[in-house]
């Protein structure tokens, strides 16, 4: 029944093409994913925790107008129960991140890579090199000045306008951070993949 859904969907591109799809969930189905398709990598961007917590207050504050279906579309509101709901086992990061540090030390591993933020806007050859040699594909050229994405109904829909925008430049942007010095503390270890002694399967990290 599984892999009928999934041939259903794609029905019309899967047989002759490479098929890459996008959910911060793919990390919490390994063992299902490795027996249904056990030639399927997983590639998850990870970016220090901390960052991905102010990027979202960022936006949030940006902002002030709308009221997110992140946050059920509350008004109001503080920095601190923001960042609570955000980390929260079912919240948007704290979800994400249970997920992936679940996959981290399942023996299903082995098919999954780990892109650094910080290696994708600071050395973004290296980032690319890394990805076609995963996913065994040719390479190609990609112009890094222009890289435009932008989702405008979409991010509508849950209030949070340019959620999904891409910039134009792949490049690192050092800002200070919007967080307390007390809340960017309580994360500041959660990015488990940047020590290496607890890379106990050795993940793939770039």
């Amino acid at each position: 029944m599984f892999r009928g859904l999934f041939d259903s969907f794609y029905s019309a591109i899967h047989s002759r093409c490479t098929v890459i799809d996008t959910n911060r969930s793919w990390s919490a189905q390994l063992p299902r994913r490795a027996a249904l398709f056990p030639d399927a990598r997983v590639i998850a961007r990870v970016r220090h925790v901390p960052w991905v917590l102010d990027s979202i207050e960022r936006l949030i504050r940006k902002n002030v107008l709308e009221t997110s279906k992140i946050f059920d579309f509350e008004a109001g509101g503080t920095t601190l129960s923001r960042i609570g709901r955000l980390a929260s086992p079912n919240g948007m990061v704290g979800l994400a991140w249970n997920a992936l540090n679940q996959a981290f030390y399942r023996i299903e591993s082995d098919r999954m890579m780990l892109l650094r933020y910080e290696t994708l806007t600071r050395d973004p050859a290296t980032s690319r090199a890394a990805l076609y040699k995963l996913l065994k594909l040719t390479p190609f050229d990609h112009d890094l000045d222009s890289v435009i994405f932008v989702a405008v109904e979409f991010d509508s829909r849950p209030g949070t306008p340019t959620l999904h925008t891409v910039g134009r430049e792949v490049r690192a942007v050092e800002r200070q951070t919007v967080l307390p010095p007390d809340l960017w503390q309580r994360f500041e270890n959660n990015s488990f993949w940047q020590n290496p002694a607890l890379n106990l399967r050795g993940v793939t990290i770039v």
